[in-house]
């Protein structure tokens, strides 16, 4: 997953007759028992701090059209503004199949300017829906809609995320080797985590970075990666938009959902070493001992056993900035337990070091390059001057 912010692709403006005949008519398919109403009031009045006069863009896909509908019930109650849009796999794939790729590079900025907060449910996407679209399309799409979303970052509109690359859909439980059921479980103990506890932790992380000078981030497999972190901002995403972090806008007002993480951008040019990522997934493919090599915060190397192939013509494909180090993160959330024997990875899992390449605006860089990797490290150990953050995938509070 990147952590850039990019709008959701436009689907159906919902109309309330066309909604009911949605509702009314969608199976609930890999929908897991949730109070979708209760969810509703918590995403909109807590965790995105929905406020009267507010225009909030709100995007799902098929499967949760009612959620959908209780997300807009409750900004209207706030006195705000919805609009709703629905996407979906179809659409997703019919985009590439029928629309001329001369409209790829094409940007409309007249919904972004009008609004200021944004609820993005994931469509849950099966993960080779899109394997075989041409990369240079991709590219030019994401180029677009990164435009799109530095323009969301200046007005320091606020972005709430449900899913943050754990949706539990059937392909991606499948992909982890697990059941369905399981995943669900997984994310909604990661979506219903104390928030005061995931902030308190957070907060500790965070001082203990933001005192730190050098990082440095180790592991069996070959990972050995050194970072300069002197004076860099340091975020935190606990669930919640605060007051505060409204008013200081940019990075600080994006939140993923199971929340956990905390990041930064360290010192351009400072990122020197190596990481290995034993598994990585890129459109439904697993990339095995994923291995990229930094020399002066720019990668020199990306090597793999095996599956490389598709994300090397992606980054071929990209543009300017493609090259630069991101950022770092680590997993805060103790409700998000991994099993044992699956291959899971998530952002958010207490302890997972998450470091990748390419656009970082979400994670409080300024490279919105149309492209970017985040492969996932768990086990890794973390010291910062010498001190213990992470050892062994454990956080060492």
């Amino acid at each position: 997953m990147s952590k850039r912010l990019v709008l959701a692709p436009m689907g159906a403006i919902l109309t309330s007759a066309l909604l009911a005949a949605l509702i009314a008519g969608c199976a609930p398919q890999e929908k897991a028992a949730v109070d979708t109403d209760a969810l509703a009031e918590k995403l909109v009045t807590q965790c995105a701090n929905i406020q009267e006069g507010d225009v909030v863009y709100i995007s799902a896909g098929v499967r949760d059209v009612e959620l959908l509908e209780d997300l807009a019930v409750h900004v209207r109650k706030q006195g705000a503004f919805p609009l709703m849009i629905l996407g979906s796999e179809r659409y997703n794939r019919r985009y590439y199949d029928e629309v001329p790729a001369k409209y790829d590079s094409q940007v409309s900025m007249a919904l972004v300017d009008i609004i200021t907060a944004q609820i993005s449910v994931d469509v849950g996407q099966t993960p080779d829906l899109l394997a075989d679209v041409p990369p240079e399309r991709r590219a030019a799409v994401s180029k677009a809609s990164a435009e799109v979303s530095a323009r969301f970052m200046e007005r320091d509109n606020r972005f709430l995320n449900l899913g943050n690359d754990l949706y539990p859909t059937k392909a991606r439980a499948e992909q982890y080797g697990m059941s369905q059921d399981k995943l669900s479980t997984i994310f909604w103990d990661g979506v219903n985590a104390d928030y005061t506890e995931l902030q308190a932790s957070g907060e500790r992380v965070k001082a203990m970075l933001a005192a730190g000078m050098d990082m440095h981030i180790t592991h069996p497999n070959g990972t050995d990666l050194r970072l300069g972190i002197t004076g860099r901002p340091v975020l935190v995403s606990d669930g919640v938009i605060s007051d505060e972090e409204k008013e200081q806008g940019g990075a600080a007002c994006l939140v993923w959902l199971p929340a956990g993480e905390v990041y930064l951008v360290p010192v351009p040019g400072s990122a020197e070493g190596t990481i290995v990522a034993d598994r990585h997934f890129y459109q439904g493919e697993e990339i095995r001992k994923l291995t990229l090599t930094f020399e002066n915060g720019r990668l020199t190397s990306m090597t793999a056993e095996a599956g490389l192939e598709k994300l090397q013509e992606r980054y071929d494909a990209a543009g300017t900035g493609k090259d630069l180090f991101g950022a770092v993160d680590i997993g805060l959330n103790p409700k998000v337990r991994i099993p044992s024997g699956s291959s899971l990875v998530a952002w958010m899992a207490t302890g997972m070091v998450t470091v990748g390449f390419g656009a970082n605006t979400g994670m409080g860089g300024d490279n919105s390059v149309d492209f970017s990797v985040y492969p996932h490290l768990p086990g890794c150990t973390v010291t910062v001057d010498g001190q213990t953050i992470v050892k062994e995938g454990e956080l060492a509070l």
